[in-house]
C-alpha cells in the first residue's frame, strides 16, 4: 500500500509523513510530492520517495502518482488559485488510478460563512464528483495561528481579536496531522467527514488568560469589529489578504464556525488533543 503526500516539505505535510512512519509504515511506501527536491533531502535520507511536482503542473502530478493507492491531497496555500490547483491534483489523481483521497478542508466548510470556505467547499464538490472515493478531513484552527503575534501580546499585555465571546475549539497541528495519518492507515474512509477540533474550547477571553499564565505577565482581550481588525492588522505590515482572511477567521469564531465538540479528532487519534498551554510555553 503506497501512500502520497502532497506539499509534503510543508509544516502540515512533514508531520503527516512522520506520523505515518511512527505507525508503522515503512518510508518507502510513503511518496512526499514536493515543488523543491532540494527541501525533501531529510525525507529522501529516511528512505521516503520523493517526487516533484507543482499543484499547476497536471502532468506532472499524474506521474508523480504512479502506483500511489492513497493520497494526502494537503490544501494548497495560495488563497484564490486553490480551486484551481486541487482540480489539478484530483484530475492527475484520477488519470494515475489512485483508489482514496484524503483532503485536508475546513472545520464546517460547506456552512461556513469565513472568507477560506468557499474554496475548502469547492473542492469536497470536486471530490464528490469524482469516481475516486474521499474523505474530508475538516480542520479547525491551530493553536500555532497564535504565535506569529505571542511576542508582540505578551509584551503589550492585549491579545487583539475580533472573536466577541465566540468559542474556538483549536489543535495543534501535529494532532491533525496524527488524525491525518490514522485515516490514511485505516481501512473504508471513502465518504466520511471528520469534523476536528480540540477538546479546549476556548473565548479569547480564556485564551488571553492562558497567556497571561504561562508568561507571568497580565494580559486581557481587547475586542473590536472585524472591519477595525483587519485595518490594524495591516497597518502592522501583514498584505491585505491575509489580513482580511485572519479578521474573517475571527468573525467566524464570534458566530462559533470554529468550534466543535465532535470528538472526531479524539476518536482518530486515540487520546486528548494537546493543552494550548503546552504549544505556547513551547514557543515562548
Amino acid at each position: 500500500m503506497t501512500t502520497a503526500i502532497t506539499g509534503a516539505t510543508g509544516n502540515l505535510g512533514g508531520l503527516v509523513i512522520a506520523a505515518l512512519i511512527e505507525r508503522g509504515v515503512a518510508p518507502a511506501d510513503i511518496v512526499a510530492v514536493v515543488r523543491n527536491a532540494d527541501k525533501a533531502s531529510a525525507l529522501a535520507e529516511q528512505g521516503v520517495v520523493v517526487r516533484v511536482a507543482d499543484y499547476s503542473d497536471t502532468a506532472a502530478l499524474t506521474s508523480a502518482f504512479a502506483g500511489v493507492d492513497k493520497l494526502l491531497l494537503v490544501s494548497a496555500t495560495e488563497v484564490g488559485k486553490r480551486i484551481a490547483q486541487h482540480n489539478n491534483v484530483i484530475d492527475a489523481a484520477e488519470a494515475a488510478g489512485v483508489g482514496l483521497i484524503a483532503y485536508t478542508s475546513l472545520l464546517a466548510a460547506d456552512t461556513s460563512g469565513i472568507s477560506l470556505a468557499p474554496e475548502h467547499k469547492a473542492t469536497e464538490e470536486r471530490l464528490t464528483a469524482s469516481s475516486i472515493p474521499a474523505v474530508f478531513l475538516r480542520n479547525g484552527w491551530y493553536w500555532e495561528n497564535y504565535l506569529g503575534s505571542l511576542g508582540q501580546t505578551i509584551e503589550g499585555g492585549v491579545l487583539l481579536g475580533a472573536a466577541g465571546n465566540g468559542k474556538i475549539a483549536a489543535a495543534s497541528r501535529a494532532d491533525y496531522a496524527e488524525a491525518a495519518a490514522a485515516v490514511l492507515t485505516h481501512d473504508d474512509q471513502g465518504g466520511k467527514i471528520y469534523e476536528l477540533g480540540g477538546d479546549e474550547r476556548l473565548t479569547y477571553t480564556d485564551l488571553a488568560a492562558v497567556i497571561g499564565d504561562i508568561s507571568g505577565k497580565p494580559v486581557v482581550y481587547k475586542d473590536v469589529a472585524e472591519s477595525e481588525y483587519a485595518t490594524i492588522l495591516e497597518g502592522a505590515g501583514l498584505p491585505d489578504s491575509v489580513a482580511t482572511m485572519l479578521a474573517s477567521a475571527d468573525a467566524g469564531i464570534s458566530r462559533g464556525e470554529l468550534d466543535t465538540d465532535s470528538g472526531d479528532l479524539q476518536g482518530l487519534i486515540g487520546r486528548a488533543s494537546t493543552p494550548v498551554a503546552e504549544v505556547l510555553r513551547a514557543a515562548v
